[in-house]
């Protein structure tokens, strides 16, 4: 007796949502369950997350500000993973892109904003763009496997980070923390009054998402990602430049997520530590396969992601769970939604 595997007719479009949200309300009941063995009463625990992140003012505020660098990930991750790309490497492209915009930052400070601040998203863009460009290199000459070169580079990139912050940029007067100075007032990107949402980098991310729709589902390049996508083979018979189009969605993906980087240091901290990021690489692949890897799709799905990770936050301080708590829900969402979208492309039959 062995195992078949035959792929399914493509389903439409509205089953396919409708599969994603009962996964995700699987996940939430997988949760409740281990809420349950916490002695932690599920509905109160789900009613503090949404009354924290999307039902005061001071809550929907920093839901935006997450949503900004998940979103503008979570967009360059559909665009890679739409070509059958596996770009794991958005955390260290992101480090890079915050790396290099604190060298600007701090280097060229004294130029006007009007000069400095659009130098700062064009060296972040640049900087996670050269990040990603090695594994893609590897990929396309000696065939290396991207998941792990990508995985490997966010190592890299961290290793680089704590270097430059325990060394030669560390602040001499910053009680000794591993940080660099703060950045000059002309190199800070401006934010909404009374909030943390740097708004320029909003702007951003909404117009990638509107970019990326006519890119995809508009052009010849899209057509092709999608192409390369769905069968490379039938690809390669057709003519298309497989090294261009690998090469064409790992720059997008690493350069949205060095503008991610630019954000963090340029719009929230204003200087660069070793916790920059939370893991919003990581986070941005969940957030592209919920949003089924879709502009809008991915768009909403990062904004109450965003709502998650902020209503963990409170979660934590309400009902006194561990950090660690809001793992859960990454670890179970993407496992939920892997397993139905597996289930729906895919049948499996026995046979003798």
């Amino acid at each position: 007796m062995r195992i078949r595997i035959r792929k399914r007719v493509v389903e439409s479009k509205r089953k396919i949502i409708l599969i994603k949200i009962i996964a995700v309300l699987s996940a939430l009941l997988a949760d409740a369950i281990i809420f349950l063995f916490m002695n932690v009463d599920p509905l109160r625990a789900y009613y503090e997350i949404l009354r924290a992140a999307f039902l005061t003012e001071y809550g929907l505020t920093e839901t935006i500000v997450k949503f900004i660098p998940l979103a503008l990930i979570s967009f360059g991750l559909m665009v890679v993973f739409k070509a059958q790309t596996w770009n794991i490497g958005a955390e260290g492209q992101l480090l890079m892109g915050a790396i290099v915009t604190t060298w600007v930052a701090l280097n060229l400070g004294f130029l006007p904003s009007y000069i400095i601040i659009p130098l700062m998203y064009f060296s972040g863009f640049i900087a996670g763009l050269s990040w990603a460009l090695i594994p893609s290199f590897l990929k396309i000459k000696l065939h290396v496997n991207e998941v792990l070169t990508t995985f490997m580079m966010n190592l890299i990139a961290q290793k680089i980070l704590e270097y430059f912050v325990y060394g030669p940029w560390r602040d001499p007067h910053g009680w000794g923390f591993p940080q660099t100075a703060m950045f000059p007032e002309n190199a800070r990107l401006p934010i909404l009054p009374g909030t943390r949402i740097h708004y320029t980098t909003l702007l951003i991310a909404l117009a990638t998402c509107f970019i990326l729709y006519v890119l995809i589902w508009k052009t010849t390049i899209g057509y092709e990602i999608k192409v390369v996508g769905g069968n490379i083979e039938a690809a390669r018979y057709a003519g298309i430049n497989i090294a261009k189009i690998v090469f064409l969605t790992m720059i997008i993906s690493g350069g949205l997520a060095g503008l991610a980087g630019v954000g963090e240091v340029g719009g929230i901290k204003f200087r660069l530590n070793p916790n920059v990021s939370p893991g919003y690489g990581y986070t941005g692949i969940v957030i592209a396969w919920l949003g089924g890897l879709n502009p809008l799709g991915v768009a909403i799905a990062a904004f109450l992601y965003s709502g998650l990770l902020v209503g963990g936050d409170a979660l934590q301080v309400a009902m006194r769970l561990p950090q660690a708590t809001i793992n859960i829900f990454n670890g179970s969402i993407l496992f939920f939604i892997l397993a139905f979208d597996f289930f729906t492309r895919y049948e499996i039959k026995l046979e003798r």
